[in-house]
């Protein structure tokens, strides 16, 4: 599960450490499960290690119980990874994703479209209309866009995604 792209993106996007990120997880699913065993097995510093294992928490997707040891009274933290709850943000973002190529299909198709020649600037019809088909940001006439182009696009977006 760990070598799959998606799964390495959400988890790089997560944490914002890709080169120590999958050392730490392999070492929760090998067993090392405490942030000094991690740290002592991956030879990165404690520090990091923590850094990592508390995105992973604030994700969801990495669980700790605390403990006191009696002899020393020092609280270790156990850490597990939840590979179920990556499936979870993957489906979201697919679903949030699928949403908005809908919606934007469904805006491009419902609307006429016209471009500032100089800015690119672009406006639906009513938006245009308004403004006399005069770009308010440099004044020169608008012109009608074609959007044919952008509404395949997003129909073949649409159907990968399914």
């Amino acid at each position: 599960m760990i070598a799959d792209p998606i799964v390495h993106e959400v988890i790089t996007g997560i944490t914002n450490d890709e080169e120590n990120s999958f050392c730490i997880i392999e070492c929760m699913l090998n067993g090392q499960t405490t942030d000094e065993e991690i740290a002592e097995k991956t030879e990165i510093r404690l520090n990091i290690v923590r850094r990592v294992l508390y995105k992973l928490y604030d994700a969801g997707i990495a669980t700790y119980k605390r403990s006191k040891d009696p002899e020393t009274q020092w609280y270790t933290y156990s850490w597990k990874f939840d590979q179920e709850r990556v499936s979870d943000i993957i489906e979201r973002k697919h679903n949030k994703l699928s949403q908005e190529i809908r919606e934007s299909l469904e805006y491009e198709e419902d609307n006429i479209f016209f471009i500032c020649a100089d800015n690119g600037c672009r406006y639906n019809f009513d938006e245009a209309s308004e403004k006399n088909f005069e770009c308010p940001e440099c004044g020169c006439h608008m012109e009608y866009q074609d959007n044919s182009d952008i509404i395949l696009r997003l129909k073949e977006l649409k159907k990968k995604l399914k």
